[in-house]
């Protein structure tokens, strides 16, 4: 499947603020299955330094340093790209089980950003919390295969909480998300990754976007509008990661395309930033991903 993307933010400002310095990361990362063409990162005032580079985790960065005053921020990405279907049938798929998972992912040595060990672990948003490890504990066992499990906490999540574009912000604690039954991608993202955590099972969060038509006669996937997330589970060396989506309560497959993964939303966060000055901000985005016929 091939798609253009098109993603616009305009940052306001109540007064000028000056030196503000902006970490981007919408350039897609190297993934398996896709291919990306034609980037373009356009930004308004022009930088004063703009710098490129990988981020800790599998995330693009491009670092922008804005010295002259100003009052509003425009940041346009734009690339094509194809996702080419896994031909697994993740559903069906033999796993090991999530135990053999568990132990396999303390067996390797290495951290880089694709190892399992990397995503084992509490990390700033996506923390220990006693009260979603028992949630899981009531879904998962150990003889349960991997995929198995990850379907159980994406099916969970999905009927058992309400998606609700108001009830939460970017820094909402899982917990505080958890406990209210509510809130969008990212929080069902942090819930399922806390969970899956507890039981020794890496996880990863991932940022990127959904096609926002669906195919004639297909309903259409909650959050097309925005930046969407999901969870990347480890399911062992053969099957590597898969993707699991619990706002939408499906893998991760053509109708998702994939900018970065890291622990949690703070590693891949679409825009952060500083600035000099006390001016309150306005944000706003509009997202487009059409399929190419």
């Amino acid at each position: 499947m091939m798609y253009r993307v098109s993603h616009v933010t305009k940052i306001t400002y109540a007064n000028p603020v000056r030196l503000a310095r902006f970490n981007i990361r919408l350039r897609p990362s190297t993934w398996p299955g896709q291919t990306v063409s034609d980037y373009k990162l356009l930004v308004d005032p022009l930088p004063w330094t703009r710098t490129d580079e990988d981020g800790a985790y599998i995330v693009e960065e491009s670092k922008l340093l804005l010295r002259d005053p100003i009052v509003q921020l425009r940041i346009d990405s734009r690339f094509g790209v194809s996702v080419a279907p896994s031909g697994i049938d993740f559903a069906s798929v033999a796993s090991p089980t999530v135990a053999d998972v568990r132990a396999l992912a303390l067996t390797r040595p290495n951290l880089d950003a694709i190892s399992p060990a990397s995503y084992l672990f509490a990390s700033p948003i996506a923390g220990p919390e006693p009260d979603i490890a028992a949630w899981a504990a009531t879904i998962l066992s150990d003889a349960m295969s991997v995929v198995e499990a990850g379907c159980a906490l994406m099916h969970a999540i999905h009927a058992q909480f309400r998606y609700d574009s108001a009830s939460t912000e970017s820094d909402t604690p899982p917990i505080e998300a958890f406990r209210h039954r509510h809130g969008v991608c990212q929080d069902f993202a942090h819930i399922m990754i806390v969970a899956a955590r507890s039981w020794g099972l890496p996880a990863a969060y991932v940022s990127g976007y959904l096609r926002t038509l669906p195919p004639p006669g297909k309903p259409r996937l909650v959050g097309a509008d925005a930046m969407h997330a999901w969870v990347n589970l480890w399911c062992g060396d053969e099957l590597g990661w898969i993707g699991f989506d619990p706002t939408n309560d499906k893998f991760a497959r053509t109708d998702h395309i994939f900018i970065a993964m890291g622990r949690d939303y703070s590693d891949v966060a679409p825009l952060d930033g500083v600035f000099h000055g006390s001016a309150e901000q306005s944000m706003t985005f509009a997202v487009d991903v059409a399929p190419v016929d």
